[in-house]
């Protein structure tokens, strides 16, 4: 469905939800689960109702326009409920989620010069509490969760919605003059970055970056669809999701990792938004679920693989959705067609029958209403990336940054091309730079293909992109030239003009030898075993590459592999021989990785890298972390002997 005249017109997110309200009225907005298992449910009109009163109630409490309040607290109606009241305040929000450190709590509301905090529930409240004292700019603390204990000097959200509510009745005007005095150019929020290095940086987001996002949506969305909601709301990637929802009428259903499965077949979802991981994770209990099957059953998953597999390549090929790096001419590309479009009509009956069998019940997990979901806040593995997509479950990468709110491009319905993120987002202007020279790379119309195919720095320029680091003009200034910010991510423009990542620039390792190997190809390559969870490749100015790696033990254990206590892991002689077996398979010259790529020497880490610790809150490598907390694995590899290298066999 596209937008209505109305709200495309909208110029700040104020209006959106109150368009909405006019709008959607009465239909569903947000359906919360509810203590007992059911869902609650929330109208468009409603949530801008309550979002109005919340604001009333805000203005007298002497929040200002343009003021920063802070929100600590997860996925819930009252985070919805306060984003509309703040911004319809005039003022914007400085969210995290509830497993925010003490050391964040101390620098961003600090940093931010916070004076309002509006607090999930009564455990984050006595989280907040506990460091009070070390943000003494804090004013007001409002607890979101009905059944909160009440605590002196501690405000209720749901009393300042019966207050709010109170004062517009007895005609009080300030709300209304805030809302219309709300600019394009205002903040709507300031996310601090928890990103793989440094400290966090407050990224300035407007409501035109927002706004921007809402009217450019290049994919299919209305009233009728059903949005499940699993991502933490506060990262900017669920806020775009949360805002063209209620921009396109679409109701959202919040569900949790432990409630995920029974809410796909109660809701049935048509879309949702995911990180990487969610997938990740399914793809390894479907494959670990087959091979506890029989031989039987274990043959007719992949022959069902198979004909989905070949049959849908052939198909995306005959479509122009298959990756093309080199610009194939086009009689071969006919040729390639006409054998592409036969194996196609050959295979179709036995794919049809299979499917029946084997992999339309597969589909059958996500509720069987299922459209598609659209992917971010990490690279896909392609490995899953491709086993999803194959199956018939539409998986739409998306590529962006918290910096450019965030959305750079995205796979659409019909520009599915599996191995890269789609083409550049509406609006956008997108160059590929060359790392050294800085020149220019693409689009050049003196170049082949206009520079496609040739790899270097993405830089991006427009309605998207942030106001600035907050307080940080230096940092804005090394990511801000002329207009054009820097991602730091290394990209090739395809012939198909989808975007495809390579990697980062400063994840870039530089051996010995000279030679410049990106680590997440081979990474991603090595978690496709299902022993592996994790890992992490090193190597600067080594001779060679190394790992560190994260098993899976319930894994080895269901192959009869007695573990005890996982300590055990690194030096159980089973377990270091099937990951060399592993690591040998995956990484080699038949795989399409060059002899420098090769892993010499590995070691297993103590324990799974964790959120907030060795990875950021979307599951990325913090690799300054990893390499300094384990800086005495890799010196084992490097300097002691690698007792752990790969054996022949």
């Amino acid at each position: 469905m596209a937008l209505t005249k109305g709200i495309r017109a909208a110029k700040t997110i104020v209006e959106v939800y109150r368009l909405a309200a006019e709008l959607y009225g009465e239909r569903p907005a947000f359906c919360p689960r509810l203590p007992d298992g059911s869902y609650g449910s929330m109208s468009f009109r409603e949530l801008f109702e309550t979002g109005c009163d919340l604001a009333a109630a805000l203005i007298e409490l002497g929040v200002a326009a343009r003021e920063h309040v802070a929100i600590l607290a997860d996925n819930r109606l009252e985070w919805v409920i306060s984003d509309c009241a703040i911004l319809a305040a005039g003022a914007n929000n400085v969210p995290r989620g509830t497993d925010i450190t003490a050391a964040e709590i101390d620098y961003i509301l600090n940093h931010a010069d916070v004076r309002v905090v509006l607090v999930d529930n009564g455990r984050m409240l006595e989280k907040f509490l506990k460091h009070r004292g070390r943000v003494p700019g804090v004013e007001h603390v409002i607890v979101m969760d009905r059944e909160a204990e009440p605590q002196r000097g501690v405000l209720r959200l749901w009393d300042l919605v019966e207050r709010g509510r109170q004062l517009r009745a007895e005609g009080d005007r300030r709300l209304e003059e805030r809302m219309q005095g709300v600019a394009p150019d205002d903040l709507f929020t300031l996310i601090y970055t928890s990103g793989t290095t440094g400290r966090p940086k407050g990224v300035q987001l407007t409501h035109a970056n927002m706004v921007s996002q809402i009217r450019n949506l290049p994919i299919d969305l209305g009233p009728d669809d059903r949005l499940l909601s699993i991502l933490p709301i506060w990262h900017i990637y669920e806020r775009v999701a949360l805002m063209v929802s209620v921009a396109y009428g679409a109701t959202t259903y919040y569900t949790s990792i432990r409630t995920i499965a029974d809410d796909l077949k109660t809701v049935r979802p048509t879309l949702m938004l995911s990180a990487p991981r969610l997938w990740e994770n399914l793809y390894q209990k479907i494959i670990h679920s087959v091979h506890k099957q029989g031989p039987l059953k274990q043959a007719m998953f992949r022959i069902a693989y198979f004909f989905s597999w070949r049959l849908r390549r052939s198909a995306y090929f005959v479509e122009g959705r298959r990756i093309d790096l080199v610009g194939r001419p086009l009689w071969y590309s006919f040729l390639l067609g006409c054998g592409h479009a036969a194996i196609y009509l050959v295979l179709l009956i036995p794919y049809l029958v299979m499917d029946g069998l084997v992999t339309r019940k597969l589909r059958a997990i996500l509720g069987g209403a299922f459209r598609g979901t659209v992917s971010g806040g990490g690279a896909l593995q392609p490995h899953v990336d491709e086993f999803f997509n194959y199956i018939g479950i539409p998986v739409l990468e998306g590529y962006g940054l918290t910096e450019t709110c965030p959305v750079l491009a995205v796979r659409t319905w019909k520009k599915r091309v599996i191995g890269t993120v789609g083409p550049v987002w509406p609006e956008t202007e997108l160059r590929i730079v060359d790392l050294d020279t800085h020149e220019v790379l693409f689009p050049d119309p003196k170049r082949k293909g206009g520079g496609r195919g040739l790899r270097g720095e993405i830089q991006v320029r427009g309605p998207q992109v942030m106001k600035g680091y907050y307080k940080e003009p230096e940092l804005t200034a090394q990511v801000m030239k002329d207009g054009w910010f820097a991602t730091g991510d290394i990209g090739i423009m395809t012939y198909n003009d989808c975007l495809r990542i390579v990697g980062r620039c400063k994840e870039t390792i530089v051996l010995l030898s000279g030679e410049n190997v990106e680590p997440t190809p081979i990474e991603n390559k090595l978690t496709e075993s299902p022993y592996i969870d994790k890992c992490m490749v090193v190597g600067q100015d080594q001779k060679h590459l190394a790992a560190l790696i994260v098993t899976r033990p319930e894994n080895f254990r269901d192959d009869g592999i007695e573990i005890g206590d996982p300590a055990e892991l690194p030096d159980h002689p089973e377990v270091k021989q099937i990951l060399a077996r592993e690591i040998k398979a995956l990484v080699n010259a038949r795989t399409g990785f060059r002899h420098f790529e090769m892993i010499h020497g590995w070691r297993i880490v103590p324990k799974p890298f964790e959120v907030g610790d060795e990875l950021t809150s979307t599951y990325k490598l913090k690799r300054q972390v990893i390499t300094q907390k384990y800086a005495g694995l890799i010196a084992e590899i490097y300097h002691v002997g690698n007792q752990s290298s790969p054996p022949k066999l």
